[in-house]
């Protein structure tokens, strides 16, 4: 598809986004001359009490959490009933309907107006002879031998190096002797922690880096554009790769491939029967570290900046792109040379309920970028040797730092071989922009544009 249909493209969905967002306000406004502006205020309030019952259930136990959870799950039933009951049982689905195909349509014209923004990719001169991967069995419920990984990178001439499931092994010595051993590439198949601990080895040594999306979540992999639904494929960039340069973090001398948390998420981690029980075991912790004063408040500065007093505090290797916390997504770009900066400070229930309303607007929410980050205890330390050291949970893997804890960058120290064909590649969403979309409805091909 030549630029001019590419522009056509984002021009008819500008249009069509503007016209499907200008008919769900027209809804809207119809609906307030039948029903008054009060429904509107009710919705909110049924949000408000809605994040209040949701804090209720997450920092109290007993039968605060009941009546939490009751709130949760039904000032919406109660909001939807009460626009069923105000005649709105067809202009609320219709308004909604409408502003997500405005939605749909405006994320379009954006994938299809801009530019690349992703690391160019090199081809390297020749395809790795000696390549090195290490497998865990155990990663992502049994990914390696449930996709044949073994045998079919052995079959492409790689040696593969299998953990021993439930056995500690030291991952980082094992890629080191790999590479004393003659590798020319070091891989992974397993969670985002080992393969942060085998790309510190692969970039100390200026070695290419190729990483197979056998982990559970596997999120390095889908801001590579890599195909996370069959692991396999990620085996062809080893006979038909592309090289990128991505950025490398590093928090206190280890590296980190997505994120470093500190705070109420890190302190969950540290518990023993957090991999067993995840949902139970934060459940069991949060009203502790949210309401019972356990957790302790964090300070950090970035860049210089001060940000003082968070529950919890998110670091990342290059930043998301979205700032709602309860929906990171994907990070646009993986060679920017800053961290994201997330910080969240909830201090009550009327705080849960301004953040569930105004969303990255709130006040209880941080957002930036940065260069450096010095995390430490905050002045309610209840000891020094409280505010000696954090729990901090690096790619999801605990671990306890002394203080200050430092994050930076080590901008393109990795080389990162991927498959020529990524089907996640081209799928990245971009930042929603109305004023971007706005400009593009109302621009008009020039002449000689399909020249």
């Amino acid at each position: 598809m030549s630029r001019a249909d590419h522009s056509d493209r984002a021009r008819s969905l500008a249009r069509c986004a503007v016209l499907a967002a200008a008919a769900a306000v027209l809804v809207v406004l119809l609906s307030l001359l039948r029903t008054g502006p009060l429904i509107i205020l009710q919705g909110l309030a049924g949000l408000a009490v809605c994040a209040v019952g949701a804090w209720w259930f997450l920092a109290h136990r007993g039968v605060v959490r009941v009546l939490g959870g009751a709130l949760a799950v039904g000032a919406p039933a109660a909001v939807l009933a009460l626009f069923l009951y105000g005649g709105l049982w067809f202009t609320a689905p219709a308004g909604v309907a409408l502003w997500a195909g405005a939605l749909a349509c405006a994320r379009g014209a954006l994938r299809a107006d801009r530019r690349p923004e992703r690391p160019a990719a090199v081809r390297p001169g020749r395809p790795p002879r000696r390549p090195v991967l290490i497998m865990n069995p155990a990663s992502g419920g049994g990914k390696v031998a449930r996709f044949g990984l073994v045998e079919r990178a052995e079959a492409l001439g790689a040696r593969v190096l299998l953990l021993t499931p439930g056995a500690r092994t030291d991952v980082e010595e094992l890629a080191r002797k790999a590479v004393a051993e003659g590798a020319d590439l070091l891989g992974v198949a397993g969670g985002d922690g080992t393969q942060a601990l085998v790309a510190a080895v692969a970039a100390e040594h200026d070695l290419p880096f190729l990483v197979i999306s056998a982990g559970t979540r596997n999120h390095l992999a889908m801001d590579l554009g890599l195909d996370r639904s069959d692991p396999s494929r990620c085996l062809d960039a080893l006979t038909d790769g592309v090289e990128l340069r991505v950025d490398l973090g590093d928090v206190a001398g280890r590296a980190f491939v997505n994120t470093v948390s500190f705070g109420v998420y890190a302190a969950i981690v540290q518990r023993p029967e957090y991999r067993d029980a995840k949902a139970g075991t934060a459940l069991d912790a949060l009203p502790d570290l949210l309401a019972g004063g356990a957790g302790e408040r964090l300070d950090a500065l970035a860049d210089g900046l001060p940000v003082t007093g968070q529950q919890a505090l998110l670091v990342s290797n290059n930043p998301y792109s979205a700032a709602d916390p309860l929906e990171v997504g994907r990070r646009p770009r993986l060679d920017g040379g800053e961290l994201g900066v997330l910080g969240i400070r909830v201090d009550g229930a009327a705080q849960a309920a301004d953040l569930a309303v105004r969303g990255a607007l709130s006040p209880a929410l941080t957002v930036l970028t940065s260069r450096r980050v010095e995390v430490r205890a905050g002045a309610g330390a209840d000891s020094d040797s409280a505010a000696a050291s954090i729990p901090v949970a690096v790619d999801g893997e605990a671990l306890t730092l002394p203080t200050p804890v430092v994050c930076t960058l080590r901008p393109r120290a990795l080389r990162v071989l991927v498959p020529r064909n990524r089907p996640g590649a081209m799928d990245q969403v971009p930042e929603l922009n109305w004023r971007r979309i706005a400009t593009l409805a109302l621009d008009r091909p020039g002449p000689g544009a399909r020249a």
